[in-house]
């Protein structure tokens, strides 16, 4: 499948996204089942993990939730509500389990707290001197709506706790429900039981919150200074003993295997439980180390939804696509008989590269068995070969990029001494339709440029009307011309011309993420940025050539320098950041100053005790130090732990740089 087809499939699952979060949140009267909206979202999440290039400020990958609506107040949550991975089947377990080892970087007994995934709305509810002062939803993970006085119609929610022991100010976190049968007498109001418990928390008169058996459990806390309790477990246990109700099948497993058969046996007799679960959540049990673990960008690296099984059906593929990616990746997509799986009915499917349509010899007329799990978009399983027409052909993948032509390459990787599966076009300026559009998209999107109004739709829309070719056309729009387009009145205008002038003043790491360099994400650009200082100490390197510099860099190595230096050998990609940067207000990052590391640099050698690379690191960074990859008289301190590389410790003292073991670097951080 060409490139374009995937976008234009990502595009209209957004705009089908939007569609529906608006009659879901906004009007609270959906048009579609929960199951059908849950669907949509993983099917956009799969198609971005497949493809690079897909990105959207409206996909749920960016945002956690929805944005709050108007018709609220909204509150910040002092503590974000992220979202949880997920996990299908035990090899996802295991991998989970290796990455906490890794990150942790020592292998140690851990103990799960397993509790149900309810199928509902999540709440926070601040309690302060033992007062229910405040209740949010969600929102988009950073802010919710206040819906305090609706959360009080919950019966079984507490407006003030008599226990002596409960904390002076906490946010007890949980999830709002129907249960099955109650929603029985509800369901000609309501598409789905969630719906209806979001419905109604989203009444603007509590009175009518109030008419709904809606019912609430909690599981964890967000703001809390806890210094006592040590376990998940612990905390529920008080959270019960507070008045608060929680999930009787919460339970403590200590290995894979044990979630593994608690999962089998907890799928089996879901459907007897009076209210909708879709998984189980495992979480580290010990505090302390979920504390060490932390967070990701999206999610905790302590906990995971384990969901149930996939759904599958046979269809037969009427076309293969090949679409082309922000970063030139070449992605085959099938289009199949459209097919109800799961509630859902599926027109296409992933084939996710060449090499797998040669390895499971999938060819344009076969029947095909297609799967759906979790938030992996619908893939081709296997083929079968009984109904195959021996007239078939095998499906030649394209030597030539089908946008622009170019030649398509599969990039030797130099670590596992083999070629990529992905194949790409070797395009790397604007010459390439498609990934110009892409590369558009993905400078005004949400993490980068963050221009609101200007989204994939309405890109594509003024490329096709030759109002935009290159980035910094974005910034000399002919308003007169827009307001005469079909869809645009004043006020959209008006709020496109001031999301655009809102982004000149940028960040210098939004700006480099913005610019599309592969290899290049938000933590890279960080990086970038807090070497370089400025938009102008960047070009000069780029000028110099000395983007080999940026090897000095903890985290940066051959394939992004490779990458920066592949970008620059376009003169198209230079002349738009020269444009750009005479446009924009470029500021610099702004980092932490208060650190007790601050203006301190560090490197490690050698294996750290019972702490990965990754975790000190973090812990520098969070105090306002900064980590290096090389030696060199900028360095102040060489960390070393066991069995070091003489050859750094050689260099450090020749240099007169201070060597510490772990245990004098940790004594600098209290």
């Amino acid at each position: 499948m060409k490139e374009a087809e995937i976008k234009n499939i990502y595009k209209k699952k957004i705009n089908e996204l939007k569609k529906h979060n608006k009659f879901y949140f906004e009007n609270s009267n959906p048009e579609i089942s929960d199951k059908e909206y849950d669907e949509i979202k993983k099917e956009i999440l799969n198609l971005e993990k497949r493809f690079s290039y897909l990105k959207n400020n409206s996909s749920p990958s960016i945002s956690l939730g929805f944005t709050p609506s108007k018709k609220f107040i909204k509150s910040t949550h002092r503590v974000k509500m992220l979202s949880l991975s997920n996990a299908f089947d035990i090899e996802d377990l295991k991998n989970f389990e290796k990455k906490i080892f890794n990150y942790l970087n020592e292998k140690i007994e851990v103990e799960y707290s397993v509790e149900p995934k309810i199928d509902g709305i999540s709440a926070s509810l601040t309690y302060k001197d033992s007062v229910l002062v405040l209740g949010a939803s969600r929102g988009d993970g950073s802010t919710g709506e206040v819906i305090t006085e609706n959360l009080k119609t919950i019966k079984d929610i507490p407006q003030k706790i008599k226990s002596k022991d409960f904390p002076k100010d906490i946010d007890i976190r949980g999830e709002v429900f129907i249960k099955k049968q109650d929603f029985n007498r509800l369901k000609n109001d309501f598409a789905n039981p969630r719906n209806a418990a979001s419905g109604s928390l989203r009444q603007k008169n509590p009175e009518e919150t109030k008419k709904i058996p809606l019912n609430f459990v909690a599981y964890t806390y967000g703001y809390f200074k806890n210094d006592k309790i040590k376990k998940q477990s612990e905390f529920l246990n008080l959270l019960q003993k507070w008045g608060f109700k929680i999930n009787e099948h919460n339970k403590v497993l200590s290995k894979i295997k044990d979630l593994k058969n608690f999962h089998e046996k907890f799928e089996k007799d879901r459907f007897n439980l009076e209210y909708d679960v879709d998984g189980l959540v495992y979480k580290i049990n010990n505090l302390e180390l979920q504390k060490r673990l932390g967070f990701t960008a999206n999610s905790p690296r302590w906990a995971i939804a384990h969901k149930f099984s996939a759904d599958s059906a046979y269809s037969k593929i009427t076309d293969i696509n090949i679409q082309v990616g922000r970063t030139g990746a070449l992605t085959p997509v099938a289009r199949i008989n459209p097919v109800n799986i799961g509630g859902v009915v599926v027109s296409n499917a992933t084939l996710h590269n060449e090499d797998e349509i040669i390895r499971k010899d999938i060819r344009i007329g076969d029947t095909v068995k297609i799967e759906r799990a979790g938030d992996v978009i619908p893939h081709v399983i296997l083929v079968d070969l009984k109904k195959r027409d021996k007239k078939l052909k095998k499906f030649v993948f394209p030597n030539n990029c089908p946008s622009c032509g170019s030649e398509t390459i599969k990039e030797f990787n130099k670590t596992t001494k083999k070629h990529d599966a992905v194949r790409r076009c070797t395009n790397e300026g604007y010459e390439c339709e498609k990934i110009a559009i892409e590369k558009i998209k993905h400078f005004i999107s949400k993490d980068a440029m963050n221009i609101d109004g200007l989204g994939k739709k309405v890109v594509e829309n003024f490329w096709d009307l030759n109002l935009i070719r290159f980035p910094q056309d974005i910034y000399n729009l002919d308003y007169n011309k827009i307001s005469n387009l079909e869809g645009w009145g004043d006020l959209s205008v008006s709020n496109l011309k001031y999301s655009i002038d809102q982004s000149k003043k940028v960040s210098l790491d939004k700006f480099l993420y913005a610019i599309g360099i592969r290899h290049i994400g938000i933590e890279n650009a960080k990086l970038l940025a807090e070497h370089v200082k400025s938009i102008k100490n960047f070009i000069i390197l780029v000028n110099k050539k000395k983007l080999n510099e940026f090897l000095d860099i903890d985290g940066i190595g051959e394939t992004q320098i490779n990458s920066l230096k592949t970008f620059f050998e376009n003169k198209s990609n230079y002349k738009i950041i020269e444009k750009l940067s005479s446009i924009l207000n470029i500021s610099d990052l702004k980092l932490n100053k208060d650190g007790k590391l601050l203006n301190n640099t560090f490197m490690f050698t050698g294996k750290l005790s019972n702490m990965s690379r990754a975790e000190a690191k973090s812990l520098i960074e969070e105090n306002s130090g900064s980590v290096v990859s090389s030696i060199n008289k900028k360095l102040k301190y060489l960390i070393i732990g066991d069995k070091p590389t003489t050859r750094k410790v050689q260099q450090a003292k020749e240099l007169g740089i201070k060597i510490l073991s772990q245990k004098e670097w940790i004594s600098l951080l209290d």
